[in-house]
């Protein structure tokens, strides 16, 4: 029982704040720019086109967060996720050495290690996941 409530607690912090990120992207919301504003940022940096990018993030962010969060397709969730973050450390932390505090990835690879872990051992018993299979 103790394992199962860990990996739901990981996946509820993890799948939530994914929503949320997502949805700072898609809507603005919780202090985001926007798909108009991200995408500005991002052909800024050199992710073309911009808006298109910044929709695709968000929809993988807030699609993968919901399943993680969920444990349904606790793997493909995890796969959207971990794209996101890799993209995150190639094309914004990377350059900035391993720190969060100096703007590297840090936090980055902690998130992505995370969903990789639990991709790796399963959703747990207390998952969509582990009702259908």
């Amino acid at each position: 029982m103790s394992i199962a409530l860990g990996l739901l607690l990981i996946r509820l912090v993890v799948g939530i704040s994914f929503m949320a990120h997502g949805s700072q992207k898609l809507f603005g919301w919780f202090g985001g720019y926007g798909p108009k504003g991200t995408g500005g940022w991002m052909e800024s940096i050199g992710i073309k086109p911009g808006v298109a990018m910044a929709v695709m993030a968000g929809l993988m962010e807030f699609a993968g967060g919901l399943l993680f969060a969920a444990g349904l397709g606790t793997v493909f969730a995890s796969l959207l996720i971990a794209m996101t973050m890799v993209m995150a450390i190639v094309k914004v932390h990377g350059k900035n050495g391993y720190w969060n505090t100096a703007g590297g990835y840090e936090y980055n690879l902690l998130l992505l290690v995370v969903v990789v872990g639990v991709a790796l051992t399963g959703a747990g018993a207390y998952s969509i996941d582990a009702l259908l299979f």
